[in-house]
């Protein structure tokens, strides 16, 4: 099966009362001593130790020499791998190298250059520890560099075990602070009709219906979107040969009148979508009652002021956030936006890992790096804004929905989430998407996940 690309979310805002969170605190001038992730601020890569080079990986927790210990050495600092004694992250001439801690190389002044960001200076030079430059139509390299100043100068020193808070009262929590259980592919359920050409069909993402997925607590829903002569269908890859094919709109009217009855409840749907907007303009008015609680985070202030109270929301009555992973560019060509109806471009507003921890079945690859880092773009995990910071999406989720696979996976959602995925996007996720929710208790993890704050 084809990576899903999937709409998100983003939620926030009330009628102006409620939305001010205050701006995170300014990093430290000198950071404490500790074990730390070094993290760059541009591509949200890890610096690793690889065979003495240091190079850019996707972050991948306590595995693949990722961790520094940071102790003071004289006027200066020194970062000691975690898995070799001794070696600590240096350089040696213009490239960043593994040296033996006592050298005059594995020493760097660091200081802080705003935004919780890090400068890293060999002492007495103008020369830091960089990311180098990329071409025109490639990645930026993995080799990291020793070079000038600037952004691609700056690091997070992200914390391997970070003081965690605990969660504010109910009807104190921001919208950012929450964590959804979400299900990837929730229209794929074989339940409410079929969703996939045959065979595909036999390999259904969820084993429950939406209105049964709502009763159980799924609060996040991923939907694939395919335009056809009828409208907008949910369907994957596409609806030809899918019998008994589920419009949008039905499933968007099960999660409005699911509201209705629930007015203290919030709901996030993510559209991967391929459809003309005129035409997802035209299935959204088909939805009795959305325009009820549809919420708009671009119309309350929240990239100015952060994300409001979820209670704010619910008091409000805006308490179903639609997202699309559509282009903004596309739809300006054609002379007409999605946000401009209320469906929230995911990009503007989220952050989200890759979708896919590998096949169904044999290795997997538990790193938690962004979808959206490439040749052709770059949005890290960690991007953060002036006031704002995006909701994060944690995929964990495989090609394929094997229940045997997807159980066991789900009851190891929780330490991927705290282990992996919040060091590298550097905030707790808002939104856990897994395939077979009923399998394996991802639920649990949710409500783990709702004790604390991350810093």
């Amino acid at each position: 099966m084809r990576p899903s690309r999937r709409s998100l979310f983003a939620a926030t805002a009330v009628l102006g009362s409620a939305l001010a969170v205050p701006a995170p605190a300014e990093a430290a001038e000198v950071p404490a001593t500790g074990a730390y992730y070094v993290q760059s601020a541009v591509t949200g890569l890890n610096a690793a130790d690889s065979a003495g080079a240091i190079v850019q990986h996707n972050p991948k927790g306590n595995e693949d020499h990722q961790q520094w210990a940071l102790r003071q050495n004289g006027s200066s600092f020194v970062l000691e791998s975690a898995d070799a004694a001794g070696s600590c992250l240096g350089r040696s001439g213009d490239q960043a190298r593994t040296v033996a801690c006592t050298s005059a190389d594995a020493a760097w002044e660091v200081t802080s250059s705003g935004a919780e960001q890090y400068a890293l200076k060999a002492p007495g030079t103008n020369r830091y520890l960089t990311v180098t430059d990329r071409s025109a139509g490639s990645n930026y390299p993995a080799q990291l560099a020793i070079g000038s100043s600037g952004a691609l100068a700056s690091w997070y020193l992200t914390p391997v075990a970070p003081a965690t808070r605990p969660m504010p009262p109910q009807d104190q929590r921001t919208l950012d602070q929450v964590t959804f259980l979400t299900a990837h592919n929730a229209y794929a359920n074989g339940v409410d009709g079929g969703f996939a050409p045959p065979f595909v069909n036999f390999f259904p993402n969820q084993n429950r219906g939406i209105n049964q997925q709502l009763a159980d607590g799924v609060r996040g829903f991923m939907l694939d979107l395919h335009q056809t002569p009828d409208g907008a269908i949910l369907c994957h890859n596409s609806c030809t040969l899918v019998s008994r094919p589920v419009a949008l709109w039905v499933d968007l009217q099960r999660m409005v009148d699911f509201l209705k009855q629930h007015p203290d409840q919030f709901v996030t749907v993510f559209l991967e979508d391929y459809v003309d907007p005129g035409v997802l303009r035209s299935e959204l008015a088909r939805v009795n009652g959305l325009s009820d609680v549809l919420y708009r985070p671009d119309r309350t202030g929240v990239r100015e002021n952060g994300w409001p109270k979820l209670a704010d929301l619910t008091a409000a009555g805006q308490r179903l956030l639609i997202f699309t992973d559509h282009s903004r560019a596309s739809d300006e060509s054609a002379g007409l936006t999605r946000d401009s109806f209320g469906v929230m471009y995911q990009r503007e507003w989220t952050v989200e890992n890759y979708w896919s921890m590998g096949s169904g079945l044999g290795s997997s690859d538990w790193s938690c790096y962004s979808r959206w880092y490439g040749a052709d773009t770059n949005v890290p995990l960690t991007r953060t804004e002036p006031g704002f910071r995006p909701l994060f999406v944690m995929n964990h989720f495989r090609d394929a929905a094997i229940a045997g696979t997807a159980g066991t996976d789900n009851t190891k959602l929780a330490d991927r989430a705290r282990r992996f995925c919040e060091p590298a996007a550097r905030k707790k996720p808002n939104y856990l998407a897994v395939d077979r929710y009923d399998l394996g208790d991802p639920a649990s993890a949710v409500n783990t996940l709702n004790t604390y704050v991350y810093p």
